[in-house]
Parts: C-alpha cells; sequence; structure tokens
C-alpha cells in the first residue's frame, strides 16, 4: 500500500466513528434478510414435512438468483458515494435512480424465466414427488417478487451511498416483522398453506421496496433530480455491475463445489459442512457489515479527491478486520460447547464438526482482511480486477477441493482448501491495494 502521512489520534478516532456508525447498522441489516426465511420455515414446517422440503428447494433457488444480482448494491454504492464525495448530490441520486430502473428490469427478466421454467427448476434440484409440487407453488408466486427485491438491493446501495445505513436496518426489520405477521394470517388464518407463505413474503418485499422508493424519490426532488429512465445511465449501471456479477458468480461456484465435495465424502461429512458453511456464513456477516463501510466511506474519500484520506481510512480498516477475524475466531472456540448441541445430537458429526472448526477459527484474521479489502476495492470501482481475481482463485481452489476425496482426505482436509482460497483472495486483493492503482480520484471512475 502506497505510504500516507501517519493519522494522527483525532484522524483515528474519527475513521472509526464513521466505520462504526455505518457498519453496526449494516450488520443488522444483513442479519435481518435471513430472518425472513427462517421464519418462513417455521410457519411452513408445521403444515408438514412435503411442504418444509418444498420450501427449502424454491428458496434455495429463489435466494441464489438474487444472490447473484448484489452488484446491484455494491455498484451503486461505489458510484454514488464518489459524487458524494465531489459535493454534487443531484447527480448522486441519479445515478442511483438509474440502479433502481436496471434493477427493475432485470426483475422482470427474471420472471419471465421462472414462472414458466419453475417446474423444470424444481426437477432439476431432485425433488421428491410430494414435494415437487410445493415447491414449484412456492417459486412461482415468490418469484413475482423478485423485481421488489432487486430494486431494494439497488436502493439500498444508494442510500449506503449516501452514508445511511440506518434506513435499510429500519426498512429490513419493519419488513421482517410484517412478513411474519402475513405468513401466519395467509397461512394459518386465510388457510392457503404454503401459497399464503408465499404472498406474504410478496407483499413484504414490495412494501420494503415502497418504503425505500419513498426515501429516493423525497432525495431526488429535494435535489432536482430526474427520476425518469435514461438509456445511457442504465447502460452505464450495467457497465459498472457486469465485473461484480463475474466476482460473485465465481464465488457461488467455490461454495457449490465446496459443497459438492462434502456430499461425496458422506453423509456425515456433508452434514458437519453444512453447519460450519452456515457458521461461516453468519461470521461473513459481520465481515461483510465492516466491507460495507469500507465501500461507503472509501468512494466518497476518492470522490473528493482525498486519496491520502483514502489510504488512511484503508490501513484503519484492515486493521479492524484483523482485530475483527481474531475475535470471531476465538467466540468460535471458546463457545462450540453451547452451539454444537443446538445443531446436532449425533456424535459422529461432532467428532467431525472439532477439528474443522479450529481450521475456520484460525483462518478468520485472513477472512477479515479480505473481506475489507474488498470493500475497500469496490467503493474505488475497481470492479474487473475483483472479477479478475476471483476467477484466478476458483482456478486454484477447484483442483484442490477436488482433489480432496481422491487423496483420501475428509473434511478438514476440504476446509483446508476453502482456506487456501481466502489466503490466494487475501493475496490478490493486498497485492492490488499496495499497488495504489485502486486510487482513481473524482466523480467518476
Amino acid at each position: 500500500m502506497h505510504q500516507a502521512p501517519a493519522p494522527s489520534k483525532a484522524a483515528r478516532r474519527q475513521h472509526d466513528r464513521e466505520i462504526l456508525s455505518l457498519a453496526v447498522p449494516a450488520f443488522g441489516a444483513l442479519v435481518a434478510e435471513p430472518l425472513f426465511l427462517m421464519a418462513d420455515s417455521a410457519i411452513v414446517g408445521h403444515l408438514g414435512t412435503p411442504q418444509l422440503a418444498g420450501l427449502a428447494i424454491a428458496s434455495t433457488l429463489l435466494s441464489t438468483a438474487v444472490s447473484v444480482f448484489v452488484f446491484l448494491a455494491y455498484a451503486t454504492t461505489a458510484a454514488v458515494a464518489r459524487r458524494v464525495g465531489a459535493g454534487d448530490l443531484r447527480s448522486a441520486i441519479r445515478q442511483g435512480v438509474d440502479g433502481i430502473w436496471l434493477a427493475l428490469l432485470l426483475g422482470a427478466a427474471v420472471v419471465a424465466l421462472t414462472l414458466p421454467g419453475a417446474p423444470w427448476l424444481v426437477d432439476v434440484f431432485g425433488a421428491s414427488d410430494t414435494a415437487a409440487d410445493y415447491a414449484v407453488t412456492y417459486l412461482r408466486i415468490s418469484s413475482l417478487g423478485i423485481p421488489a427485491m432487486l430494486m431494494v438491493l439497488a436502493a439500498t446501495g444508494v442510500l449506503r451511498g449516501l452514508q445511511d445505513t440506518r434506513t435499510p436496518l429500519y426498512v429490513a426489520i419493519a419488513g421482517f416483522a410484517v412478513n411474519g405477521a402475513l405468513n401466519v394470517g395467509l397461512v394459518y388464518g386465510a388457510g392457503l398453506g404454503i401459497a399464503g407463505s408465499a404472498w406474504g413474503t410478496v407483499i413484504a418485499q414490495y412494501g420494503m421496496a415502497a418504503a425505500y422508493l419513498f426515501v429516493v424519490v423525497r432525495g431526488a426532488r429535494r435535489h432536482g433530480a430526474s427520476l425518469r429512465p435514461d438509456a445511457a445511465g442504465i447502460r452505464a449501471s450495467a457497465q459498472a455491475g457486469a465485473p461484480l456479477l463475474i466476482r460473485t458468480l465465481s464465488l457461488r461456484a467455490v461454495l457449490m463445489i465446496a459443497t459438492a465435495v462434502a456430499a461425496r465424502l458422506g453423509d456425515v461429512e456433508v452434514a458437519a459442512h453444512q453447519i460450519v458453511l452456515s457458521l461461516w456464513n453468519l461470521m461473513a456477516f459481520a465481515l461483510d457489515a465492516i466491507a460495507i463501510a469500507g465501500q461507503a466511506i472509501i468512494g466518497r474519500y476518492l470522490g473528493a479527491d482525498d486519496a491520502d484520506g483514502a489510504r488512511q481510512v484503508c490501513r484503519r480498516m484492515v486493521q479492524w478486520g484483523v482485530v475483527s477475524g481474531v475475535v470471531l475466531g476465538l467466540l468460535l472456540v471458546l463457545t462450540r460447547p453451547l452451539f454444537i448441541p443446538l445443531f446436532t445430537d449425533d456424535s459422529a458429526v461432532r467428532d467431525a464438526l472439532l477439528p474443522v472448526l479450529v481450521v475456520v477459527a484460525l483462518s478468520q484474521p485472513v477472512s477479515g482482511v479480505v473481506f475489507v479489502l474488498d470493500g475497500v476495492l469496490m467503493g474505488a470501482g475497481d470492479g474487473p480486477y475483483l472479477a479478475w481475481a476471483m476467477l484466478l482463485t476458483l482456478v486454484v481452489f477447484a483442483p484442490a477441493a477436488l482433489l480432496v476425496p481422491a487423496l483420501g482426505g475428509g473434511l478438514t482436509a476440504l476446509w483446508g482448501a476453502m482456506t487456501l482460497m481466502m489466503t490466494v483472495r487475501l493475496a490478490t486483493l493486498w497485492l492490488r491495494a499496495r499497488s495504489g492503482r485502486w486510487i482513481v480520484t473524482g466523480a467518476t471512475r
């Protein structure tokens, strides 16, 4: 990393306040989203096992479809934050509006594919005859909410770029509460079964989208930004997001390969893998919250032509990443007697878990720095580099993971390959951060 003047204690405290003020609400909003699925599962689970199995398949397909488009939030955050740093709130909001229009168009396209393709998608996932009909029903109805889900992603990016992570937290909490109430009322009160759960989620998602649109439209009117679709602006948003789409798809491929390899190792191993992956994802929420703060803050500093400030806050966030990773690793090891019984009573699964948890705990400081630098480079709009770096990581990880069963390795070896994957990411991101090539100042990159 090119050296910047060492920040004073006052500057470090200011950076810490900024990071915390953005990261803490962002963490709350990130955690709220999985609670949607947990609430649906708890309510639908009482209808019967086939219904719950159908929900599991359909929700996996939906979450995969939506997560692929997370670039709508990331790219919009960086673009809006740059313009905020440059003091041009009008064009910042205009950029955000373009991102929302892109989300609406992409959402409509996904719905057009999902409605007729739902039976085929469910069949590909290997749904049983008893669960397939429920999965198709839930998938078709819930897919109607995808445009709203994608608009929520883009609008979240707008607010993060405007240095506001509190509003997304409030909207997420309200959406979770409304979703739960609607599901209970429609599933049991109206007797709609699994269809009622799907409709409840769709209504809640559109309610969240409406709340975001209200905030964005109010900001647009205040600063005189147009709300009309602009072909050039939408195209620019798509071009900025394309490299991040490649990055996300590569990361999803890593996780899919890991799960496929775990399945080949045996039932005990894949069960333990699923538990570890759930814990890994939970810790990722905490680290991703710091990354989100990085996207917003770095974009603002670069937009304000403050390269030294960007370097200083990058260094401070790396320190935050290391400390957060150490804390999470220690918590994982120290609390394992408390959470392992919550997941399984199978002694074989527990025995398989213990060495893997140690590997994951030791790798958390690496993960902390990876998430932070990922957020820094996203905030800088350095998407093409992130795409190539993640593709390289996939190329290294895939053969390492696939060799695990061939060489007689177990789950610990597989998570050793996952640690290798994070180490390769660390190397590629650290080299880029040190080069300083990500530092491009101005309202646009």
